[in-house]
């Protein structure tokens, strides 16, 4: 069989495959597999430089698909040059507990990159992974030694290319000059609502060179060799990005449903498929076929991989002789163990240091523990010096100097979110990443993805409530501290001082499985004197601990309170006891962490059969299912108001004669619920 023969063969081995997945399932999406196999393959077969016995391999080329719901056309690649991706796992797709789910997920599939789903994720997923090559690139190589060399490609479709984040991470991405980052943009003018002309009418390639982009296009989809040439083009010259914007037919060999809306989102249906088998000279009575010729020549992939890493290891092993610090270095980033003592320079605050807003706090943990903790690198979305997210004589990451460590991702906090997410998913770096606490809501679903993804990354969120003063309601956040906590797998902690603020930062740095969210006040606040409460650093890490206690015999009232609102319930305690009111104060800094203790704790620290008042400046909403039907809440249930930051919280409530009538009135409708006659919570 001639070499042209064999490539056919084995694209129309994906489509076929792909598309019989998806008709097995009875759900997915036919047309990107279908349409772009020409492309993939080209890529895979030709230039992806990947180790399938060894999918970590830290030298490997990255390959984000974007357009996650063309996820049949990846696992038909894994599957075929021999990832541990059986044929089984390819039939039930999509399928409870299987390893193909309907978009790709990270850690879930050998091979998956990057969890892809919401478009334009994976693009700037990619963009992250291009930074972190050329920042480790930068870092580890030395002359006649190369061991960080890799390119990222992304496969994107034109809804990726409609999406803001997308256009958010293409423009710094040309900013930054990221010459070995390349995009396959699967242009075949189709979405689920049909042509793409019905919204979609820019020219791509010149939105992208106005970003400072190299862009080519290839005007037959099928054409190998045109596809083959341009990314031969893309890669021999990396002074800026490249984009290929390659034309193809959705659902390419369907004789009923190629460059049709019908192809997108639903199986092609048994007859068509049979139809499509037909028209591509593929045998009808055979299922999930996978010619030898096909399947041997996608094998190769094994003994070229074998031998890249192979070459690879040979490498380093020299420069481990040359350079034994940097490759010790370059080993213990790349497998995300933590420094030695990195905890040494955390600094310790005294309450002669108050008052403090826990974002310079913050600010000061960052560039205390930064010198000896050089993967952590980071910045923010144009507010560094309101978020204190700068690290002090350590530069600016830009297309001049890859060393800097600050990153600047302009005003573009969805990107932020999404190309922090690529940093850790390169690993060999820690991100952190900040704003204010009412922009998350434009980041959102790329926390969301850290989440899902169990990415350690660190969200520095400032300005954490009504404090945030004459901004107004546009810039007070009421409902984000709660809506974050709903996010499964985020931690998030709002601490009342300096010293929860440290042991929180401690507990970001040394959780590897997961994002943390660290929610900060932009108005100072007193310092927790450590001698006096010594629990503060154990109770943090337990997310919630008994931070005051009443002298008297009997806990009457249990304060929980979290952040800037924990320094209230200490003075509504004090006035309290001088009425005789017994009152216990609970910070609770960490929800996630605090319900992942014992019974046994909990039970401890928010006794039964005591009435509670929870105090937060943020939404009522969750405190009653978290803390129990009973408790009473001094929150916010409306947008805030614009005057200085004091005077909102003041009346809203926040105060000090509200926090102790509350109590006297928590109090007696707790006895009066006793005695079963009524009260104002029953």
């Amino acid at each position: 069989m001639s070499e042209k023969s064999v490539d056919q063969l084995c694209v129309n081995t994906l489509r076929i495959l792909s598309a019989e997945a998806i008709q097995k399932a009875r759900s997915g999406h036919p047309g990107l597999p279908m349409g772009a196999a020409a492309t993939a393959y080209t890529l895979w077969t030709r230039f992806l430089r990947f180790n399938p016995r060894n999918p970590d391999w830290p030298d490997r080329d990255r390959f984000v698909l974007s357009a996650g719901h063309g996820s049949a056309l990846l696992y038909s690649l894994l599957h075929l040059t021999g990832y541990d991706l059986s044929l089984d796992e390819i039939k039930n797709f999509r399928q409870w507990q299987s390893r193909t789910p309907g978009h790709p997920e990270y850690s879930l599939t050998p091979g998956v990159e990057a969890t892809t789903g919401p478009l334009g994720q994976g693009l700037a997923n990619a963009v992250g992974m291009a930074m972190a090559e050329s920042i480790l690139a930068e870092r580890f190589n030395r002359p006649g030694h190369a061991i960080v060399d890799h390119y990222t490609y992304a496969l994107a479709g034109d809804g990726d290319l409609m999406e803001g984040v997308a256009a958010e991470a293409v423009s710094l991405a040309g900013h930054l000059k990221l010459g070995k980052l390349i995009v396959l943009y699967d242009s075949n003018r189709i979405t689920i609502e049909g042509k793409t002309s019905l919204t979609f009418s820019e020219d791509i390639p010149a939105r992208f060179r106005a970003c400072g982009w190299k862009t080519q296009v290839v005007t037959d989809g099928n054409d190998i060799e045109a596809v083959t040439a341009a990314i031969k083009a893309a890669r021999e010259d990396i002074a800026a990005p490249s984009l290929i914007e390659v034309k193809t037919h959705i659902g390419f060999g369907s004789p009923n449903k190629q460059d049709s809306e019908k192809a997108h989102g639903e199986p092609l249906g048994d007859e068509e498929l049979r139809l499509t088998k037909e028209k591509l000279g593929w045998p009808t009575d055979e299922e999930f076929l996978i010619p030898d010729e096909a399947r041997n020549h996608f094998r190769r992939a094994l003994d070229r991989g074998r031998q890249w890493q192979n070459k690879w290891q040979a490498d380093f092993k020299v420069y481990k002789a040359e350079y034994p610090d940097e490759a010790a270095e370059f080993e213990r980033v790349i497998s995300g163990v933590l420094p030695d003592r990195w905890m040494a320079a955390m600094p310790a605050f005294s309450s002669d240091q108050g008052p403090l807003a826990t974002r310079a706090v913050s600010g000061k943990i960052l560039n205390a523990v930064a010198g000896g903790f050089s993967e952590l690198i980071g910045g923010s979305a144009d507010l560094a010096p309101s978020n204190k997210t700068r690290i002090a004589d350590s530069g600016d990451y830009s297309a001049e100097n890859r060393l800097g460590r600050n990153l600047h991702f302009g005003i573009r906090e969805h990107a932020m979110g999404a190309i922090s997410n690529g940093l850790a998913l390169h690993r060999g770096l820690r991100p952190y990443c900040g704003t204010f606490l009412i922009f998350s809501d434009y980041m959102r679903p790329a926390v969301r993805m850290a989440a899902l993804s169990k990415l350690p990354v660190i969200y520095i969120f400032t300005h954490d409530s009504l404090g945030v003063g004459e901004d107004g309601p546009t810039h007070q956040p009421v409902e984000q501290l709660m809506s974050l906590r709903a996010i499964p797998g985020l931690t998030v902690f709002r601490p009342a001082d300096a010293n929860e603020t440290a042991a929180a930062w401690r507990y970001a740095v040394e959780r590897q499985d997961g994002p943390v969210a660290l929610i900060l006040t932009r108005q100072k606040l007193p310092i927790l004197d450590p001698i006096q409460y010594p629990q503060i650093p154990e109770g943090t890490s337990r997310g919630g601990y008994v931070l005051s206690d009443t002298d008297s015999s009997q806990i009457d009232l249990i304060i929980v309170a979290t952040g800037s609102e924990v320094h209230l319930a200490l003075e509504a305690q004090t006035r309290l006891a001088d009425e005789g009111i017994g009152v216990r104060i609970v910070s609770i800094p960490g929800w996630p962490v605090f319900t992942a203790q014992t019974d046994e704790y909990r039970r401890e620290v928010i006794p039964p059969d005591i009435p509670i008042l929870a105090i937060e400046a943020g939404i009522e909403l969750g405190w009653k299912s978290y803390v129990g039907s009973s408790v009473d809440v001094i929150g916010i249930d409306r947008f805030g108001a614009s005057a200085p930051g004091k005077v909102v919280l003041e009346q809203y409530g926040f105060n000090l004669d509200n926090v102790c009538h509350r109590v006297h009135q928590a109090i007696t409708d707790h006895q009066q619920r006793r005695l079963g006659i009524g009260g104002k919570n029953c």
